[in-house]
């Protein structure tokens, strides 16, 4: 696949149910609960998931009485998440960078790099990430709220391991790894991640039209409104569409 992003299909066609057994993805509820404060999300709020994988943090959110529309690239996360998924929560197969939505949302989150990170790789456009998030903006209401998470540049290069390749001139990361399936069989795949640091998340949203109100440092599982570090992986953007 040489569409920048669409590689990651077949990681998670491979992968299926498995892919929640990874620690990061342990940590759903502290993530909801904290974006719920942060967002000013309450019962009928309506929340985008861009990049929604099987659908945890959208199907936490539904739980709460929030109204989620989750969408992601791969079929194979879409029809999981659809499956079990409790009344407020519906799920739609689309890529972030051509969102098929209105600009009718409370908020929009995209986090554990699902719709904004994993845009790069082989044939993929440099203003890729950027387009999203322009999509992304584009689907809040006036007022509305978004939340994006995205590995750090910083983190990245502290820790890079021996089977990372990380592309200076793209702020790509490429790594080798193997991924088991919900029957225990691995595959290989070379995974493609894109590394950011505060001041380009704060040109991007900017360029997007969007007001930034905090970058945040964080860990899957232990969010909360800390300064940037080079000590998490991730960092946290928070910004909202302007009223007029």
């Amino acid at each position: 696949m040489t569409d920048g992003g669409r590689w990651f299909e077949a990681v998670a066609e491979h992968a299926g149910a498995a892919y929640l057994r990874y620690s990061f993805t342990k940590g759903t509820e502290q993530e909801v609960a904290f974006l719920v404060e942060a967002l000013g999300l309450a019962p009928g709020s309506r929340v985008l998931d861009v990049g929604c994988g099987p659908g945890r943090h959208a199907h936490a959110l539904a739980r709460r009485g929030i109204e989620v529309v989750g969408v992601d690239v791969a079929d194979r996360f879409v029809r999981l998440a659809a499956a079990g998924a409790p009344p407020g929560a519906r799920f739609v197969r689309a890529d972030a960078r051509r969102l098929p939505v209105a600009p009718a949302f409370d908020a929009v989150i995209s986090l554990c790099q699902g719709g904004f990170g994993l845009l790069g790789g082989p044939g993929a456009p440099v203003d890729a990430d950027g387009a999203a998030l322009t999509e992304m903006a584009g689907a809040l209401r006036p007022g509305g709220r978004l939340a994006v998470s995205a590995f750090s540049a910083y983190f990245q290069l502290r820790w890079l391991e021996d089977t990372d390749a990380f592309d200076a001139a793209s702020g790509v990361n490429r790594e080798r790894t193997t991924v088991k399936d919900e029957a225990g069989v691995d595959a290989s795949f070379e995974l493609w991640t894109t590394c950011f640091t505060p001041r380009e998340l704060r040109l991007l949203a900017a360029a997007a039209g969007l007001e930034v109100e905090a970058v945040w440092s964080v860990t899957p599982g232990a969010y909360a409104s800390e300064p940037p570090t080079i000590d998490q992986p991730e960092l946290l953007l928070l910004a909202r569409r302007p009223v007029s």
